[in-house]
C-alpha cells in the first residue's frame, strides 16, 4: 500500500463509487513514511470497469483541477469499506484549464524496475488515449457527473 484516506460516500453503483473527501483530512503516505493534511475538498471517482480514477478539487464551489491515475480497475472490499487499485504512476491533470500527462518518467522507471510485460505498457498508454477521448467527448463522468456533488460540500 502506498497511501490512504477516509473519504465519505456519495453513490455507488455496480460499476463505480464516488466519495467525497474533506477538507482537513489526513492522507498516509506509506511510502514516504508521511501524514500529509489535504487542504481542499475532492470528489473522487472510483470505477470497477475502466483503467482510471479521478479526483476533482473543490474550492469556492468550483473544481479547481482534475487529477487522474492510470491504474487497474479499482476494486471495492467485501465489507465496502475499502477501495484498492494498482496504480502504474502515468497521470492526466487539468490545471487552469490545460490538461496534460505528468509522471511518464515515473511510469517508464517503474517499466523498467517491475518488469512490466510489454503487452502491460500498451495498455497503459492505450488507456491513456481512451482518457484523453473521454474527457474531450465529454463522456461519462466528464459530462458533468462530478459537479453535480459540489454542493454536498459545506462551506
Amino acid at each position: 500500500m502506498h497511501y490512504e484516506w477516509d473519504t465519505l460516500l456519495l453513490e455507488q453503483t455496480s460499476t463505480y463509487i464516488i466519495v467525497l473527501g474533506e477538507y482537513g483530512r489526513k492522507l498516509h503516505h506509506h511510502t514516504k513514511q508521511k501524514i500529509f493534511e489535504i487542504d481542499n475538498w475532492t470528489v473522487e471517482f472510483f470505477p470497477f470497469d475502466c483503467w482510471f480514477t479521478v479526483s476533482a478539487d473543490v474550492n469556492n464551489g468550483v473544481i479547481t483541477q482534475y487529477y487522474c491515475n492510470i491504474n487497474e480497475p479499482a476494486n471495492l472490499s467485501e465489507d465496502g469499506e475499502t477501495v484498492s487499485f494498482v496504480d502504474y504512476d502515468l497521470d492526466l491533470i487539468q490545471r487552469n484549464g490545460k490538461w496534460m500527462i505528468v509522471d511518464e518518467d515515473e511510469f517508464e522507471q517503474n517499466s523498467i524496475l517491475y518488469s512490466y510485460p510489454q503487452g502491460l505498457i500498451k495498455r497503459v498508454r492505450q488507456e491513456m488515449a481512451n482518457l484523453q477521448n473521454r474527457i474531450e467527448n465529454h463522456h461519462f463522468p466528464f459530462d458533468g457527473t462530478l459537479e453535480r456533488f459540489i454542493d454536498r460540500i459545506s462551506s
